[in-house]
This record gives C-alpha cells, structure tokens and sequence, in this order.
C-alpha cells in the first residue's frame, strides 16, 4: 500500500456528490488514501495529466481488476504495443472520417425518429425519453449488434458499468453484470456470423466487422466491443440530458448559443468539465516509485480522478460554476495520455452536431418541469430529467 495520507470518505455521500470530497484532497492531500475504496486518489490536475502517461509505473493492465475479470482483458486495460496494435485495429469504424461521412447521418435519422415519437406528449424525461434511446441507437450502429433494442443497450451497459466500479463487492451488481456481458456475447456471436458471411464486407465500418477483418483474436474482439459499449452508452446518454439540463438551467448560455455567440460544442466542453461523465481511470502500480512525496508500492491500486481535474483550483476560477465561454482545454475529460478515449470523435459528434441542435430546435419551448437528481463518481449522470414544452 502507498505511504499517502489516509483520507476517509462516506461512500453514499461521496456517490451522491463528490465533488467536496475532492476539493478537500486538493487542498489537504492532493495524493491521498482512501480506504473505503482500497486506492490512492490523484485529485490534482497536472499530478493526473503528467503520471497517466508514466505506463511503466502506473499501468493501465489489471489481470485482477474488476473490468478485466467482468468483460474480458480489452485494449483499455492492455500498455504500449499491445494496446496499439488492438487500437489500430478499431480505429476504422470510430476515426473521425468515419464518424462524419458513415455514422453522422445515421445518428440524425435515429434522432429524428426519437423526437417524431416525442414530439406530441408535451412532456419526457430527457434521460429514459430521449438521450437513452438516441445514444443507444447510435452504439447499436457502431458496434455492429444490431438486433439489439436501445432500451436493451442501455440496460447491458449500466450493468457493466455499476460492475466496473462496483468496488464495494456487493453479490448482486456482479450478478447483474455477468448476465449483461452474456446477452452481449450472444448478440456478438450473430453480428460475427454477419460480418464473416457478408458479401462486400470490405466496406463494414462496425465494431465487429473491422476487427474481424483486422484478425483480431475473438477475445479481444470481444472485450473491445463491450468496452465500446460500457463507454459509449451511459456517457454520451449522460452528457446529452446533463447538457440539456445545464442549459435549461442557465438560460442566458442557452441564449448564447442559440443567438451564435457560443457552440453547443462549449456548451458540452463545460458540461464535462463541470459534471465529469467519466469520474477516474483506475491504474496498476507496476514498480516502486515515489510521486510528490508519496511512495507507491507494487500492485497497489490507483485513482486518476478526471472529475476532480475538472474543478482544480488551479486552472479554473469559479469552478463549480457552469460557464460556457470559459477555457475548457485543461480539462481531461477524454484522458490525455495513450488511452485517450477512442470514442471522442463518435461522441463528439453525437452529442454536439446531432443530440443537442435536434433537440431545441425541435422542441423550441422545452424547460425544466421539476428536479433532476444526479448520481455516482466514477461515471456521474442525471437520474431524470423531468421536462415540457407546448403542443
């Protein structure tokens, strides 16, 4: 275990709101132990952005850890070459070409069809009505399991990720996490017999289909594609009805982007930086090295805290304020070092060019129609989003 200061936490406090919990680390012990969640935290921004590239110490591959033992050892848990080589292979259904020419026109239509559904009831729930069903239509495309119901996408990937940070060990979470990586398997095994038995598969941008035709070992295949879909549902659903809600509660951003005086890319930016969708990155400690004052011992356990990096004091004034024209470049919202996100440009695009311009502009007197309670801290979100507008 790390020679850092302990640090205690109320764990249903800190998933409720972590974000006091964090400030005080900065502030008292920006390197700190907490037990209830057997891991030293880094809550300080530049500790985070300069020790997530240091692989050789703080290792990204965890043979014990929770999402390796739940989903099967995928390129996020995997270092240099190897992590690379499985990159490389799914690189070509999420580039940023394939993004806007292959699946930015797919993502419109099913949110076109979302909103044509929502349209004459006056009234949703922005998170189970809309940014759950159009970020699971969207994933269900990318992926290539395309027998699979947005609902039943959503329902899999919460299961992994309350799996994945299921650091308490409670029976059932893992119960429910290892009959949603069954579903998902059995819904790979058809995409698998598709994409091998396809005429002109060459031209398949899924998941499955282009790291099949890379050669890819169907292990990996596997756990990479799960891995998309624990990172590629519940965030970018988060991040659409959290924006949504932002703006809804800050008018005159909303005003703002609305008028051209800001993006709705700002207004997601902030969003991020403010309530982190992706809350920490766990790492392996691989050898003993000292950081800022604190040794770190073989096989301990390691917290990047990209949420608290979002609000350090440092970097960003007022920052548990929403403020959309503010410099959001120090955030790590997608990571910085070599497991930057893969799916930055998918969500991205979802979420900035598609989601958020569909939704106000169709549904022009949207407003809050009651609380939205939020919850977690290593993936944070709203619950609900209770709105209405006129028909």
């Amino acid at each position: 275990m790390s020679d850092a200061p302990r640090f205690e936490i109320d764990l249903a406090e800190f998933a409720a709101d972590p974000y006091p919990a964090l400030a005080r680390m900065r502030a008292e012990a920006p390197i700190a132990h907490v037990p209830q969640l057997g891991a030293t935290l880094m809550t300080r921004r530049d500790t985070i952005h300069v020790q997530e590239k240091r692989i050789d110490v703080f290792s990204s591959h965890q043979p014990e850890g929770l999402m390796t033992r739940l989903m099967g050892e995928n390129m996020m848990r995997k270092d240099g070459a190897a992590h690379q080589a499985e990159r490389r292979a799914l690189f070509p259904a999420l580039s940023p070409r394939t993004v806007q020419g292959h699946w930015a026109g797919q993502f419109r239509v099913a949110c076109a069809r979302v909103l044509d559904d929502l349209a004459p009831r006056g009234q949703a729930d922005l998170v189970a009505d809309f940014a759950m069903p159009v970020s699971g239509a969207a994933l269900c495309a990318i992926t290539g399991l395309t027998d699979m119901t947005p609902a039943e996408m959503d329902a899999v990937s919460q299961a992994m990720i309350d799996g994945c940070a299921n650091y308490a060990g409670d029976a059932a979470v893992e119960a429910r996490c290892h009959a949603a990586t069954a579903k998902i398997d059995a819904h790979i095994d058809r995409a698998l017999e598709r994409a091998l038995g396809r005429a002109g598969q060459a031209g398949a941008m899924d998941c499955v289909s282009v790291q099949a035709r890379a050669g890819l070992a169907e292990a990996s295949l596997r756990a990479n594609v799960k891995l998309v879909i624990s990172g590629g549902q519940n965030e970018p659903r988060d991040a659409i009805a959290g924006t949504a809600w932002a703006l809804l509660k800050h008018p005159d951003a909303l005003a703002a982007v609305r008028g051209g005086r800001a993006s709705w890319a700002q207004a997601f930016d902030e969003y991020a930086r403010w309530i982190a969708p992706i809350g920490m990155s766990p790492r392996r400690v691989a050898r003993v090295d000292t950081v800022e004052g604190v040794t770190f011992q073989p096989e301990d356990r390691v917290f990047l805290m990209f949420g608290s990096a979002g609000r350090d004091e440092a970097y960003f004034d007022r920052a548990d304020v929403y403020d959309i024209f503010r410099d959001t470049g120090p955030a790590l919202t997608f990571g910085a070092g070599p497991h930057f996100c893969a799916g930055a440009a998918a969500a991205r695009c979802l979420v900035t060019e598609v989601a958020l311009p569909m939704l106000f502009q169709r549904l022009p007197g949207l407003e809050l129609a009651g609380p939205a309670p939020f919850a977690g801290w290593a993936f944070r979100g709203p619950q609900r989003v209770p709105v209405r507008w006129p028909v």
